[in-house]
């Protein structure tokens, strides 16, 4: 899915929602459970439920690989009924891999290449190992790298915030050292919603790229506040949503709520579209 696609979507469904397929067995209804595929059909549930709401699905790789080859085998599902629905949807693999090149090369071809079992149009990657490392997934015209940038968890602080001499945070040394990696048209960011007030800072060294922004919803990230500092002419976000949407419900009903979730943040997000004239 190219850019000029992919905000063609956002205008179309006035929305900037991604649903993060984050589908832990545990977790699933009781009446799917020990079900024959049950993964899939929860995911086909949620993705039927909410498809015209939302304009991207994230899988959490951990959640699939965690099952073996049977939770990639659900994965391998939920992406070809993604693919066969004839309504678009941008699709991360949200797998944060980062290796040595020839390593990063393979990555790249298992989950974006033209012969991968998924296709994906998108990967979440690291870039703690720096340019070699990032460049393979930038080889295929269509697909995105979405790099780490600023995250929201306790440990951020560790490395992300740490100042070199001259006061700069290493987040936006990696910000600055990707515009020479990607462009707009094929690489995104991913900053966190509970770090909202320093997207503005992230804006002023990427003014024009998407930004992928996990946290709204479970994890108590403001939409209003992600949207006052991170939101651009084009719209230029994805907002992730995850348990607060696909665990709505633990019950028979858990695609008509997953469903009322995603109504209300596209309602939302469509007045911020309308604010931009989108």
């Amino acid at each position: 899915m190219t850019r000029q696609e992919l905000i063609n979507l956002i205008r179309e469904r006035q929305s900037f929602l991604c649903v993060g397929l984050d589908t832990d067995p545990d977790k699933l209804p009781a009446h799917l459970k020990g079900q024959p595929d049950a993964v899939f059909q929860f995911n086909r549930a949620i993705i039927d439920a909410t498809i015209d709401l939302c304009v991207a699905y994230k899988p959490n790789l951990a959640f699939y690989e965690a099952l073996g080859i049977e939770g990639l085998r659900q994965l391998q599902l939920t992406m070809r009924y993604l693919h066969s629905l004839g309504k678009p949807a941008f699709t991360i693999a949200d797998a944060k891999r980062g290796d040595i090149g020839n390593t990063s090369e393979r990555y790249a071809r298992a989950f974006l290449g033209p012969e991968s079992d998924f296709g994906f149009d998108a990967m979440t990657i690291a870039p703690y190992m720096g340019s070699d490392s990032v460049t393979p997934f930038t080889v295929y015209p269509g697909k995105w790298v979405i790099l780490l940038a600023l995250t929201s968890n306790k440990g951020a602080q560790d490395f992300q915030l740490t100042t070199d001499a001259n006061g700069t945070p290493l987040y936006q040394r990696v910000l600055q050292a990707s515009r020479q990696w990607g462009t707009d048209d094929n690489m995104m960011y991913v900053v966190g919603a509970t770090q909202a007030e320093m997207l503005a800072d992230v804006r002023r060294t990427v003014p024009g790229a998407f930004l992928l922004v996990p946290g709204v919803g479970a994890q108590g990230g403001s939409l209003d506040q992600v949207c006052r500092f991170g939101i651009n002419a084009d719209c230029g976000l994805l907002v992730n949503a995850s348990r607060s949407i696909i665990y709505a419900s633990q019950g028979t009903d858990f695609a008509d709520a997953a469903r009322n979730e995603a109504l209300k943040l596209q309602q939302q997000m469509a007045q911020h579209l309308k604010n931009i004239n989108l």
